[in-house]
């Protein structure tokens, strides 16, 4: 089984709409106009990860070109998903490392993302990637 990550498209939003229902935090929102926010997306690309045709996870990265002295561009990282039938076989670690390298080629030097306060695994697995926490979300250097 291979898994790839490319573009969503419009296509893929109801797969994508089922990842999002699948967490706990998502199951509360049943009024969501998929295709309205795919539409509505500016700035950000939408990502799927796809195994035997199947989309089995999804993430979205931002590229900000900022005036700052400590970060001039950073990455934000949102909506991280896997399908939780296949949690735990590091497909997490794939859509990850699959977003830092979308981040570098758009030329940021930091990723930042922030994750639910309860979601307390998600925020082990952030640490064990090297993200850091900082403010109130996690942030990690992008260098080679």
């Amino acid at each position: 089984m291979t898994l790839a990550f490319r573009p969503a498209t419009r296509a893929d939003v109801p797969a994508i709409l089922e990842l999002l229902a699948e967490d706990w935090i998502g199951t509360a929102r049943t009024d969501l106009d998929g295709e309205a926010m795919f539409d509505a997306l500016q700035g950000t690309e939408l990502i799927v990860g796809e195994m035997d045709g199947e989309i089995i996870a999804t993430y979205q990265i931002s590229i900000n070109h900022l005036i700052s002295l400590s970060a001039p561009c950073r990455a934000i990282l949102e909506g991280v998903r896997v399908a939780s039938h296949l949690r735990g076989q590091k497909i997490g670690e794939q859509l990850v490392a699959d977003a830092e390298e979308r981040a570098k080629r758009g030329g940021a030097t930091v990723m930042n993302l922030t994750s639910n306060a309860k979601r307390e695994a998600a925020h082990r697995f952030y640490i064990r990637l090297g993200y850091k926490q900082s403010h109130a979300g996690f942030k990690k250097a992008l260098t080679s």
